[in-house]
């Protein structure tokens, strides 16, 4: 990673940059290349004012071979720097993005999924000729299939009010009002990025301190939410008027405070009870005390406790006692230590899990 150059906009052409900067090197790939819309003519509203569209030369190709070439050098660059385990996004429209998906594929990427960016404040379809153009698609592919790629299934849970997110995104804005960075009153950048849309595929794919690389930075929305999620960045882009203004915005990026960034990646390992007895922290004939009632049960060497006429796990134990409801055993029994002390049995689950080598 020394060799990295690390939170830098990197200016010039970005397979030749790519094709530099050292293989196996980068974490995660977000990238937002040129769509090729193809626009043939102005496109005026019914009040005949004018529709700033994307015409910028950046997006012009002379034909769709141009355009394949193009995007198989760039995709192709992209997968060296990436490393075994890493994983890429790419968003675009109808214009290219099934171009794209079929490259990728071809590349050796394996998708992992296709994301629908659902805008809530698309523009419409002004001439009433075809449906209003409501989303773009996101791909998600790592560098090998097979292998082990980073995926925060708990934080994308917990975004969601701990519902599993699914694939089509909904609610999230195009970047307008304050968000959208303009330049002498204009717009700094045609197609610049909700930074919720960053946020999310930098949250879900990455952890802190990772790697990520945006081979067309534009107005820099990668580099200012990574900078914000306590992760490294590299930008690649070409056009100095767009390298100031991302320069400058993500300069003004706050960093999360560590302490916030540190959440679960991983479910926590599974320990049986019967675990506890065969480490020693329960001896076969010791008693636990229900937390609700005092009632005692004896420990088994089988890791089966019996309290009264009922024997059976510490959870199925405890939700007879409940008269039938769910319950969590690790919760309700507690021991009592050489000095009539009272400790949850969980305390001794977590000893356990404290000494267990980390994954």
């Amino acid at each position: 990673m020394s060799d990295l150059p690390l939170n830098q906009i990197l200016p010039g052409n970005c397979i030749e940059i790519l094709n530099a900067l050292p293989e196996n090197s980068v974490d995660l790939v977000f990238a937002d290349p040129p769509y090729n819309l193809q626009l043939q003519n102005d496109l005026y509203r019914p009040n005949l004012t004018k529709v700033d569209a994307v015409d910028n030369g950046w997006d012009k190709f002379a034909n769709f071979e141009e355009y394949d070439k193009f995007t198989r050098e760039w995709l192709s660059a992209c997968r060296r720097v990436l490393k075994d385990t890493g994983t890429i996004w790419v968003i675009g429209t109808y214009h290219n993005i099934f171009r794209v998906g079929a490259i990728m594929q071809d590349l050796g990427f394996w998708i992992l999924n296709d994301v629908i960016f659902i805008k809530s404040n698309p523009m419409p379809n002004f001439r009433g000729v075809r449906f209003t153009n409501a989303h773009e698609t996101l791909i998600w592919a790592q560098k090998k299939k097979g292998a082990k790629y980073t995926f925060n299934h708990k934080n994308m849970k917990a975004l969601n009010d701990d519902l599993q997110m699914r694939s089509d995104w909904w609610y999230l804005p195009l970047a307008t009002g304050k968000e959208r960075i303009k330049s002498n009153g204009t717009k700094a950048h045609p197609t610049q990025k909700p930074e919720a849309l960053l946020y999310r595929v930098i949250l879900s794919a990455s952890k802190p301190g990772d790697v990520i690389l945006d081979p067309f930075f534009g107005s820099g929305t990668t580099g200012a939410v990574a900078k914000r999620l306590g992760r490294n960045w590299i930008g690649i882009e070409k056009d100095k008027k767009y390298i100031r203004v991302a320069q400058k915005r993500i300069n003004a990026a706050m960093p999360t405070e560590e302490s916030s960034l540190d959440v679960p990646t991983r479910r926590a390992d599974r320990i049986p009870f019967g675990a506890l007895i065969e480490s020693g922290l329960l001896m076969p004939g010791q008693s636990l005390y229900f937390a609700k009632t005092g009632k005692s049960a004896k420990v088994l060497a089988n890791g089966h406790i019996r309290c009264g006429n009922v024997t059976g796990s510490i959870h199925a134990v405890a939700t007879e006692l409940c008269n039938g409801a769910p319950a969590n055993g690790w919760s309700l029994w507690y021991y009592k230590d050489d000095r009539g002390g009272k400790h949850a049995i969980d305390e001794l689950r977590e000893k356990i899990r404290n000494k267990a080598p980390s994954s």
